[in-house]
């Protein structure tokens, strides 16, 4: 059960409404107990969430490979909402289960530049974002552009905030648990 208390969305008014009406624009309609959370008490700081977000969606990285980062990045910081969340927008922008599975894992897909996604940002997370000149080569001979790379940052640092959330919050699960 969620740490602080999730007021009930519908009665939501003024900045908070705002805010979570902008949420819904971004989620398909719904408000996630995450982001309810989040805008009961800061509606700008959910705003600017939601803002980041779709900056990261209008740039050039592609569904399939912001779900990958958030994936690696929720399995590697524990936070089982966002890896139930990721995992479910992950089957939803078409990466396979088994895929997801291998993901989570830190394993081969079979997709060798999803491959070096995923090894790049375990080193990102594992390393405290420092890396050697050989691991930096390894990305971009894999085919990400330095552009991509500042957008594979965002995805990293966006993740971050709801996983630290998530944990002290201890959210409730509004999501699909990842099997």
């Amino acid at each position: 059960m969620s740490r602080i208390s999730i007021p009930d969305v519908a009665s939501a008014t003024g900045a908070v409404a705002e805010a979570y009406a902008v949420t819904r624009k971004v989620t398909g309609g719904v408000v996630p107990n995450l982001f309810a959370a989040i805008g009961a008490l800061s509606p700008d700081v959910l705003n600017s969430y939601m803002n980041a977000e779709a900056v990261l969606g209008a740039g050039t990285l592609g569904g399939k490979d912001i779900e990958t980062t958030k994936v690696v990045v929720s399995e590697l910081n524990g936070c089982d909402y966002c890896v139930g969340a990721h995992v479910m927008l992950g089957k939803i922008v078409g990466l396979s289960p088994e895929s997801l599975k291998q993901i989570r894992a830190g394993n081969p897909t079979g997709d060798a530049k999803r491959d070096a996604l995923v090894q790049f940002v375990r080193l990102i997370q594992q390393s405290s974002g420092t890396i050697t000149a050989e691991q930096f080569a390894a990305i971009k001979e894999a085919g990400y552009t330095d552009a991509q790379l500042v957008e594979i940052a965002l995805a990293i640092a966006l993740t971050v905030f709801t996983n630290t959330f998530n944990r002290f919050n201890d959210t409730t699960l509004d999501v699909p648990r990842a099997d």
